[in-house]
């Protein structure tokens, strides 16, 4: 190792230069991060509108009704709503109808539904210290509700099918979302998306929940408390709050850190004697034994339509791209990205739900990507399977071109939604700055060869818009 000659006869203390060079760096840091404030925080990439938030949340908050026994103790039910009610009219909840409901279950528990019912367990109420605790946890609930975590997970677990559902314009217009909505998985059962949040999402929570409590008058920290004490109740097999909202770390820290950033002020946990006359109360409440959701029958997949594949084509264009299709087909774009459905109206199959699936036509968008081609990939993949439970790579990725640029086509397989056929999707991966574009061409085995020519000149038919790339 090499090292610097010092001299022992000269002194080692700082000079008066040295020190305000010190105190100048350390201002900077100082100065750096104040400058960098409290992390902003928005919602994420989400397939679904606002409206759909709120429509989809009270056709399950009305499941959820149906499955537990919605307690009735007016006060008991006044004092919930006058905790939520103080803490939604904060800006931070998004101006959301919030609801609060109180349910008679002895597990720690709450939760809250896209668009703003929420739901309180009474056996969170005997776990709680105090109202602050309380407030902490419907203040973190409040903020997967204006963040939109529910969909936004929803979105990115069914970037397959859902994209054309939402699309189409036919979500909750034949038929209850949720019902359409569970065809693709979405519901609220066990490790329902719509309910069960990523560590990301937590820390997000924890951070907006901050705020909101602080806004509130309540004292912050006494959420990350809790949160703490259901942890060190018994880990991961502790309380189902905690399954669903997993610790995203250190969460007294990060709270006391984002608390840095609010303006002073004194704060409350609330009256200890009211706490202790709700603890009562709801220490009280019967706990009948669970509903059991009344049960959709299947309904029997359909036989095999004629698909028309005109020789005719058109051009879809978007901003970062335009591909060409059969002129009898229908182009639906999607909302909030740049994707689009392309497929004739036989290629759609109802569920018993009304959802839609797709069994003949394509899907184009845009997935996330890290700029490895092979890597992004996989990922993709790796979520359609999650999707499709019988999703099977028939062929492994090759190499191809897309418009001059290099692209990956994977062949898998899976089970149609016609009776009695085998699907084959063609993946076709590209780089691009939007992110990873992919296209996926789906047939009936038994059409595969009648719709390849009109599949082979869709991907021939891509072009990248320059502007895009720059």
């Amino acid at each position: 190792m090499f090292m610097a000659p010092v001299s022992l006869e000269r002194s080692t203390a700082p000079t008066g230069f040295a020190l305000a060079l010190g105190l100048c760096f350390a201002l900077l840091l100082a100065a750096t991060a104040a400058a960098q404030g409290p992390r902003q925080l928005k919602p994420g990439w989400n397939l679904f509108s606002k409206d759909q938030d709120i429509q989809l949340g009270k056709e399950a908050a009305a499941q959820v009704e149906k499955q537990y026994t919605v307690v009735r103790d007016e006060a008991l039910v006044q004092y919930i709503r006058r905790i939520g009610a103080k803490l939604a009219s904060t800006p931070e909840a998004g101006g959301y109808p919030y609801s609060f409901q109180v349910v008679a279950d002895k597990s720690i528990n709450a939760f809250a539904l896209p668009g703003g019912p929420a739901f309180v367990h009474t056996g969170l109420l005997a776990a709680a210290d105090n109202e602050a605790q309380v407030a902490g946890v419907l203040a973190h609930e409040i903020s997967h509700v204006a963040l939109r975590h529910g969909t936004s997970q929803a979105s990115k677990a069914n970037l397959f099918q859902l994209p054309a559902l939402l699309a189409s314009g036919m979500l909750g217009k034949s038929g209850s979302m949720l019902g359409q909505l569970a065809q693709l998985g979405i519901g609220l059962g066990t490790n329902s998306v719509l309910l069960k949040f990523s560590r990301t999402a937590e820390s997000d929570a924890d951070l907006l929940g901050t705020r909101i409590m602080a806004k509130a008058g309540y004292n912050p920290l006494e959420m990350a408390r809790f949160f703490e004490k259901l942890e060190a109740s018994g880990g991961a097999r502790g309380p189902q709050f905690l399954s669903d909202h997993p610790n995203p770390g250190n969460r007294v820290k990060a709270v006391e850190t984002e608390i840095g950033y609010l303006p002073r002020s004194s704060y409350t946990t609330g009256s200890a004697n009211e706490f202790a006359r709700i603890q009562k109360l709801a220490a009280a409440v019967p706990v009948p034994p669970p509903k059991q959701a009344a049960s959709a029958q299947p309904t029997a997949a359909p036989s095999m339509p004629q698909i028309p594949v005109s020789r005719t084509i058109r051009e879809y264009r978007a901003s970062a791209y335009a591909i060409s299709y059969p002129d009898n087909w229908q182009a639906t774009a999607a909302q909030k990205s740049q994707g689009v459905t392309l497929a004739p109206r036989e290629g759609y199959v109802q569920g018993s739900g009304g959802g839609y699936s797709i069994g003949a036509g394509a899907v184009v968008d845009f997935a996330s990507k890290t700029g490895d081609l092979n890597r992004d990939t996989a990922g993709l993949l790796q979520k359609l399977a999650g999707e499709n439970a019988d999703m099977r790579t028939q062929e492994p990725s090759k190499s191809t071109r897309v418009n001059g640029q290099p692209a990956l086509v994977t062949i898998l397989q899976s089970r149609s939604p016609f009776a009695g056929e085998t699907e084959v999707d063609t993946l076709v991966t590209v780089e691009r700055p939007e992110g990873l574009f992919f296209v996926v061409l789906i047939a009936p085995q038994s059409m595969v060869r009648n719709m390849q020519g009109a599949f082979d000149a869709m991907l021939r038919s891509i072009r990248f818009s320059p502007a895009a790339s720059r």
